[in-house]
């Protein structure tokens, strides 16, 4: 079994279906007669497997994976009904004789290009259409036992690879140096090497190592820290820049685990933290302690943002939360899953209930200017009274 040389978990078939069952339900009240999915990662979702293909879902009659190749692969990794094809052009003539081509069909709109959709259009026959992509997105904000386990697994890697960090970073290294070796710790531990994030041009590295200046730099990527990164190419990143004492390094590591990827900050100093950096730490524990007691089902996301907001500016902090001036940032908190932008995120102007089993990134950050940045994030999981972390080890300033 592909499992015994690699780190995953065979997706259950039960698993499978319960997520298709979720999915037909909301495409009932979205009158959507089909699905048409095309993105790897939904694909995956939906199958368990990333081979190359269509995955049509019919809201009555059995969902069929399409794949042109590998077909043995797909067979291993899938669960459900794979339908071997030469060519996508077979699928037009499969899904006429099922009776499937009558009624709307629903694309991912927030991730297909034109040409895309354009080339699913012809090989599917459809000719009346709506976006899918919201209800995709909906299903996937709560987590099943098995995703949480995935989940813990990629926090599991995380963690260690947080305390590999105690023991390598030093004054004088550079930030790229720090990186490349934990990269290559997490990668030891079974990491599957990189970060999905969805959206056009949304890109995101697996670590960013930032220390003074290059972690105020504002960054295209919409992140509080984004680092400069070695090149305009890729503005974003760990860079060669050199450790300094007295100023923060922080470490933003993305785990990932079976697709699973978990995201968070820890902070060290080289000697003691200056002064200009003790304030904004303190802010960034109460708004952690904050989220930690008042967060629990029910709750409004914005009422979580306004809530950390207001400890910002009640520490005098407003123009330096979450990035300063066009740095700046709209949300404290984004959803966690198989991509590391999902639902929810917790802004001050997006309303939606936390619901039991979500789990999110928070992240409190502090930029600033000339000096450099300071904040941390953490993993939580929605559970019935509240939240809880998806790792337990310490998010305290750590001095080396």
């Amino acid at each position: 079994m592909l499992e015994q040389i690699g780190a995953f978990d065979p997706i259950p078939r039960e698993e499978i279906l319960r997520r298709i069952d979720g999915l037909r339900s909301r495409m009932v009240e979205g009158q959507i007669d089909f699905a048409v999915i095309f993105q790897n990662v939904d694909r995956f979702y939906f199958t368990g497997t990333m081979q190359k293909g269509v995955v049509v879902v019919p809201v009555d009659g059995e969902p069929m994976v399409f794949v042109e190749k590998d077909i043995e692969r797909a067979r291993s990794e899938c669960p459900i009904n794979i339908v071997a094809i030469k060519s996508d052009k077979e699928i037009k003539d499969i899904l006429r004789d099922k009776g499937i081509l009558q009624g709307v069909a629903g694309f991912e709109f927030d991730v297909l290009p034109l040409t895309v959709f354009e080339r699913l259009k012809e090989v599917t026959g459809v000719h009346r259409y709506a976006d899918v992509s919201s209800f995709i997105k909906e299903v996937r904000v709560v987590k099943s036992a098995f995703e949480l386990e995935q989940m813990r697994k990629s926090a599991d890697i995380l963690s260690r690879v947080f305390a590999k960090a105690r023991q390598i970073i030093r004054e004088d290294a550079r930030e790229i140096d720090i990186d490349a070796e934990l990269t290559a710790e997490g990668r030891r531990l079974g990491h599957q090497g990189l970060l999905r994030m969805r959206g056009l041009n949304q890109e995101m590295m697996t670590i960013t190592v930032t220390s003074g200046f290059t972690a105020a730099v504002p960054s295209c990527a919409d992140v509080p820290i984004g680092g400069t990164g070695v090149t305009p190419a890729l503005p974003q990143g760990s860079s060669l820049k050199k450790i300094a004492r007295d100023v923060p390094v922080l470490i933003d590591y993305g785990g990932a685990y079976n697709g699973y990827i978990t995201d968070e900050t820890r902070a060290f100093v080289a000697g003691e933290l200056s002064e200009v950096f003790r304030k904004p730490y303190e802010a960034t524990r109460e708004i952690i302690a904050d989220v930690l007691t008042h967060a629990r089902p029910g709750v409004d996301c914005t009422e979580v943002f306004v809530r950390s907001h207001r400890i910002a500016k009640g520490a005098g902090l407003e123009d330096n939360f979450m990035g300063y001036g066009q740095g700046k940032v709209s949300f404290i908190g984004h959803g966690l899953g198989l991509e590391i932008n999902e639902l929810p995120v917790i802004t001050g102007r997006h309303h939606r209930l936390l619901k039991e089993g979500a789990v999110f990134a928070f992240e409190p950050k502090f930029v600033l200017p000339g000096h450099g940045a300071i904040g941390m994030e953490i993993d939580l999981v929605v559970t019935a009274s509240g939240v809880e972390r998806l790792t337990a080890d310490s998010i305290d300033l750590v001095y080396f």
